[in-house]
């Protein structure tokens, strides 16, 4: 309770405490009972309870979320041209204040019926430059102008949610969504479109004396046809890019089939081409053998004979050859 309130209070219980003593005189009067003292203490609490209650007519206490608008038949406009602020104020007598919060405020349409402000489905329906229809959920959080509050008060007294919010709101979204095909606000310029939104909106608030603290778009959705034909859609690209991806599995084991056999071919002629390398080395290597034990036989001739004795049996010393069969080995000279 703030002090205005408590001096209202007391002048209504001085009031009550009047009102007490005039029932009391009145009955002692009807027992010829004097009443003289209590005639004075009745005088005395009639004029402190009618000083109490002007007083507490003057007094307003304006909290830290409010403004004042000080309603006056005293001033030639009718009202005072500066707000009250927070805190206590003398008014004259006579005079009426209107309080106005200017705390935070949200106003929310949606399609949802308990969401939105107003009971049922309050999505703004907008059509889409390629002629779609989506339905848009919004919020609106926004303030009174601390500053225009006295303006606020002239041009639209408390009606200013239904007859400068809701409107603006609704009629900017139609517009600006009216710029954009469907694709575009539901995917790739969705925060493009957000904060064109917020843009507009905050300059036509400010033009009504309203504060714009943040604009929040909440969902976008579209008519059953339309959402039964995106789903189709979708479903076929899954489809299609299943396929592909089996496409391209089968592509991928194919070149690797491939790859596979052409290792293996190649190994196979990297092998021939080391086995034929190989044979081809054998063979000069056994003609070089070759060549140089006949040079070698040529330039010792004995050589020869030597090698088939050494390859004798060590254990023969006779060997008989048939009369008509001659000499294999030249026998040396003496």
């Amino acid at each position: 309770m703030n002090f205005a309130d408590f001096v209202k209070g007391i002048a209504t219980l001085s009031w009550l405490v009047v009102v007490g003593m005039v029932v009391l005189a009145v009955v002692r009067a009807s027992r010829g009972r004097p009443t003289r003292n209590l005639s004075s203490l009745i005088v005395g609490g009639l004029v402190v309870a009618v000083a109490l209650t002007v007083v507490s007519a003057g007094l307003v206490f304006v909290q830290p979320e409010e403004r004042g608008i000080v309603i006056s038949p005293y001033d030639p406009q009718g009202y005072r041209t500066e707000a009250l602020g927070p805190g206590l104020h003398w008014i004259i007598p006579g005079e009426a204040v209107r309080l106005y919060s200017i705390s935070r405020q949200t106003y929310t349409m949606s399609v949802a019926a308990s969401e939105g402000d107003v009971y049922g489905d309050d999505s703004i329906r907008a059509r889409t430059k390629d002629g779609q229809e989506v339905y848009i959920d919004a919020s609106v959080i926004y303030a009174i102008n601390p500053d225009r509050v006295v303006q606020l008060h002239i041009d639209w007294q408390d009606r200013y949610q239904a007859e400068v919010v809701r409107p603006l709101t609704r009629g900017i979204i139609r517009d600006i969504a009216s710029q954009y095909g469907v694709e575009e606000i539901v995917s790739t310029k969705r925060a493009e479109l957000e904060e064109r939104i917020t843009s507009e909106l905050a300059l036509k608030l400010g033009e009504n004396d309203l504060l714009l603290v943040d604009f929040v778009l909440r969902d976008i959705h579209f008519s059953e046809e339309y959402a039964a034909a995106v789903e189709q859609k979708q479903i076929a690209e899954q489809q299609a890019l299943q396929a592909q991806f089996v496409v391209e599995q089968r592509r991928q084991e194919a070149e690797q089939l491939r790859q596979t056999a052409q290792g293996q071919a190649d190994a196979a002629v990297i092998a021939a081409q080391g086995e034929a390398q190989a044979i081809i080395i054998r063979a000069q290597a056994q003609a070089e053998a070759w060549n140089l034990l006949a040079q070698v036989l040529r330039e010792n001739p004995e050589l020869l004979t030597y090698e088939y004795i050494q390859r004798l049996a060590p254990n023969v010393q006779v060997m008989y050859l048939p009369s008509d069969t001659p000499l294999v080995l030249p026998l040396p000279n003496p």
